[in-house]
């Protein structure tokens, strides 16, 4: 398995060839979204806005009654992680931030996917969200789908240097809250 891993990222990188053309869309099934290849270590593109993501549940009860829960914020979730480590793993603090990214260059201002890739990226975002519910919220219960909140604030850029100290800051720009629509997942036991 570690060797088939090797091989199609080297295919992944590789300049364009017959093997790449031919197998392109299982070597891309393979890389995106988990093993993506970029340079963003060595050139970052530094966030110009902080998404706050919360997600809910549904469930269904046996009397067929609905219960939505109240809003869990997995973005406070993942700052907590990296706050308090002292070590802590890239995986906690990009995971969340790489599947929204990616959810935003595939669908856009829209919720309908376009292609195969953005329905990956719309499960895959989804099942980070309900393996991190399951994972960490007390309740009882199972869920049947969950809905994602995202609240983008933009970052007020700092103050020029040798700006008068006197010198109100400008006032923060509009939060926009976007609701993504509800999602079915799988059952998760609480």
């Amino acid at each position: 398995m570690s060797l088939l891993h090797v091989l199609l990222v080297f295919l992944h990188i590789a300049p364009s060839n017959r093997i790449s053309q031919h197998y392109g869309k299982q070597i891309n099934a393979w890389i995106y979204p988990l093993f993506e290849q970029n340079w963003r270590l060595f050139a970052p593109n530094p966030e110009s806005v902080n998404h706050r993501i919360s997600v809910r549940t549904l469930r269904t009860s046996a009397h067929g009654g609905t219960h939505v829960s109240g809003w869990f914020d997995l973005t406070a979730l993942d700052t907590s992680a990296v706050e308090h480590n002292p070590f802590p793993s890239h995986t906690a603090q990009n995971t969340l931030r790489r599947a929204w990214t990616a959810y935003l260059e595939t669908f856009g201002g829209e919720d309908e996917a376009r292609s195969d890739r953005a329905l990956m990226i719309r499960d895959y975002l989804r099942n980070i969200a309900a393996e991190r519910v399951r994972a960490h919220r007390p309740g009882p219960g199972d869920f049947t789908s969950i809905q994602l909140r995202v609240v983008t604030q933009p970052i007020v850029p700092p103050r020029p240097e040798g700006a008068a100290a006197a010198a109100p800051a400008p006032p923060p720009a509009p939060a926009n809250t976007r609701h993504l629509p509800w999602w079915k997942v799988t059952n998760h036991a609480g």
